[in-house]
């Protein structure tokens, strides 16, 4: 079992930063790459980033490319997503969420693909 807690989300303007947290607890050695997700009311999980935990290597959706970015600290278990240039559109709710290891390995881009997801936390962005 894996538990994600996150933390960091709130109201901003437009063009404001925001950073967001993900503390995993648990069996964190078998995680494999930890992501973050957004969804709005009646909406698909859209997939935002994500980080393979090993090697620190990122991918990240067109839409947040050049403004979000995503990290981690080992030692803490945590994930970061760090939101620069924040638009009204990016207003939902966060979710992180961790990949445990498995062959063939995962792309990691689909929410069906995750094992474990955090709470959720509200980002709200006023223009």
């Amino acid at each position: 079992q894996v538990q994600l807690v996150e933390s960091g989300g709130g109201l901003v303007q437009a063009g404001d930063s925001l950073r967001l947290s993900c503390a995993a607890s648990g069996r964190t050695f078998s995680i494999d790459a930890m992501g973050w997700f957004r969804q709005g009311p009646g909406k698909e999980r859209e997939f935002v980033g994500m980080i393979r935990w090993s090697s620190g290597s990122t991918d990240y959706a067109d839409s947040v490319k050049g403004r979000f970015t995503i990290s981690r600290d080992i030692a803490k278990n945590t994930q970061y997503l760090q939101m620069n240039s924040l638009k009204p559109e990016d207003t939902t709710v966060y979710y992180c969420a961790a990949l445990l290891i498995r062959y063939p390995i995962k792309h990691g881009r689909t929410w069906q693909e995750y094992d474990y997801w955090g709470q959720g936390t509200q980002v709200t962005v006023s223009s």
